[in-house]
């Protein structure tokens, strides 16, 4: 599998979670998916194997997946994929504590610094 997949489908692990962690997916998370899918250029594909296979798993499994296959980027990826996260976070206009636990929790596990995060999303334009 190449780096741009394992980033690919380690972002969507991660985001489904993050749209699923209050659990209420609302219009903005779903427009906000699209919009994240364009931009990253995932491919109909890829973003079909990914949402065919999450059917099957539990969360902690697709946990697990998505930090590993983030794990396998290099740095620049998994600080642009955490923008992605900390982005989604504000979507639907409030930040759950499930979804900052989430956030914070996986930047560790990445091993890149949130400061990093918050200074990256504040020069990029929204989702």
């Amino acid at each position: 599998m190449n780096t741009n997949k394992n980033y690919q489908l380690g972002l969507l692990s991660l985001v489904h979670l993050l749209m699923n962690a209050d659990g209420v997916i609302d219009d903005n998370e779903k427009q906000a998916l699209v919009r994240l899918k364009l931009s990253e250029q995932i491919p109909d594909d890829v973003f079909d194997e990914f949402t065919d296979g999450v059917k099957l798993k539990k969360q902690r499994e697709i946990y697990e997946q998505g930090i590993h296959l983030i794990n396998q980027c290099n740095d620049q990826e998994k600080l642009k994929a955490f923008v992605h996260l900390y982005k989604m976070t504000e979507v639907d206009g409030h930040i759950h504590v499930k979804e900052v636990r989430l956030l914070l929790y996986s930047i560790k596990m990445v091993n890149i610094e949130f400061s990093d995060v918050v200074e990256l999303a504040n020069n990029t334009k929204n989702l």
